[in-house]
């Protein structure tokens, strides 16, 4: 198994803007042409933004001007190359919104991320990312698709069916979110069951350090990587562990939250993502998330740039058990019930895994009158607490995120 997924991953600086020179302008006329960019990018010279450089005097797209794109002109607001029906697949993420998604080599780019585990030929892949309605399932299908690897299509939860499927089958590395692994293992420990796992592969969330070497000691060789439904990969981590190498079909800034311009190298800030996939051309997406550029480049060889990897939400949309929660979220389920004055959503850890806990200001004394609307619309199961009336901090916060990164 060669080292790197093809040569793109060690080009020098100079082949690298190249490249970007030739593709960058390709996809601004693609964007161009897509109505649902339709007065943001009309007085703009495609062929004059032809490094990172210039791509940052064009504007951001936030995921709140797609979403209201989208409710005006579904399912995807304009903002793809082709119509919805010519896409292999339409996924719905919460909030709603709608990614296309395709079934072509590597489409979301995850094939150089499994590589770089050393995920191949002769593997199979416990796929442990949802495969309803949400896009991570076949996200990493297609990954594992892309590097020869077979793939059993587990989804979430039955852990103990988990357990027999692996065993069964022989599985020989995971792809889920990061503290899922652990319920699985553990679970087989319950039931005095050896399973063969020794490579994952895991997002959707924070991989912790403790969590990370747990994995070691039981013989797994375990990294992280950096994706969104609409953008795909995005940053991956080496066996070199040392920060993310930006994935070499996305162009990655790192700008001041709230707006375009690029903070000065090594500062903390917000990722904006420009792809190079043909068929869906997002130019400057904010992601919200938080990152800074490393220096230098990969022991491992990659040349590409390196980000620190996840370092927070630029906004208070917090991701947990690998599921975002929004804002507006939170309001629908303020909405929902006349009894609720104020909710507010805390993210923390319970051991190595996410847990949630829902602070509701009601005068309602059984909590389990608002667990069904929990589910519905913030899509997880979590704990509710109801407090009084004017007890929640008056500090702004709908969701707090307690969780540590270091």
């Amino acid at each position: 198994m060669s080292q790197y997924y093809d040569a793109l991953e060690t080009r020098s600086a100079d082949e690298r803007a190249a490249a970007i020179a030739e593709a960058l302008p390709r996809q601004i006329r693609l964007a161009q042409a897509a109505p649902g960019y339709a007065g943001s990018l009309d007085d703009v010279d495609a062929d004059q933004i032809a490094t990172v450089e210039a791509l940052a005097r064009l504007p951001v797209l936030r995921k709140s001007e797609l979403s209201r794109a989208q409710k005006a002109n579904p399912p995807f607001g304009g903002f793809t190359a082709k119509p919805a029906h010519e896409f292999a697949h339409i996924f719905q993420s919460p909030g709603p919104i709608y990614e296309p998604g395709g079934v072509g080599h590597d489409w979301w780019r995850m094939g150089r991320f499994l590589h770089a585990a050393g995920i191949g030929k002769g593997d199979i892949v416990q796929n442990c990312f949802g495969y309803h309605l949400t896009p991570a399932g076949m996200i990493f299908e297609n990954g594992a698709r892309a590097v020869g690897a077979a793939v059993l299509p587990a989804g979430t939860g039955q852990t103990e069916l988990q357990v027999t499927a692996a065993h069964d089958v022989g599985s020989t590395a995971y792809a889920g979110t990061p503290d899922y692994l652990k319920i699985i293992l553990d679970k087989a420990d319950e039931m005095g069951v050896k399973l063969n796992f020794s490579k994952a592969v895991v997002g959707g969330g924070a991989l912790f350090p403790s969590l990370r070497q747990e994995y070691a000691d039981r013989g797994i060789a375990c990294l992280q990587n950096y994706a969104t439904a609409d953008l795909g990969n995005i940053a991956y981590e080496s066996p070199a562990m040392e920060g993310m190498i930006v994935d070499e079909g996305v162009i990655v800034e790192i700008v001041t939250p709230g707006t375009g311009n690029p903070v000065a190298p090594g500062e903390v800030g917000e990722v904006v993502v420009t792809t190079l996939n043909p068929d869906y051309p997002l130019i400057r997406f904010a992601t919200g998330d938080l990152s800074a550029v490393m220096e230098g480049q990969s022991p491992c060889g990659r040349t590409n740039m390196r980000i620190k990897g996840w370092m927070g939400r630029a906004d208070q949309t917090t991701k947990i058990k690998g599921m975002f929660v929004r804002p507006e979220q939170v309001a629908q389920l303020v909405e929902k019930h006349d009894e609720i004055l104020k909710a507010r959503v805390i993210a923390a850890r319970d051991g190595e895994m996410d847990a949630m806990t829902v602070q509701i200001e009601s005068t309602a004394q059984d909590p389990s009158t608002f667990a069904k609307s929990v589910v519905e619309v913030l899509k997880l199961k979590g704990a509710i607490e109801i407090v009084p009336p004017g007890t929640l901090p008056k500090d702004g916060l709908v969701i707090e995120d307690r969780r540590k990164y270091d």
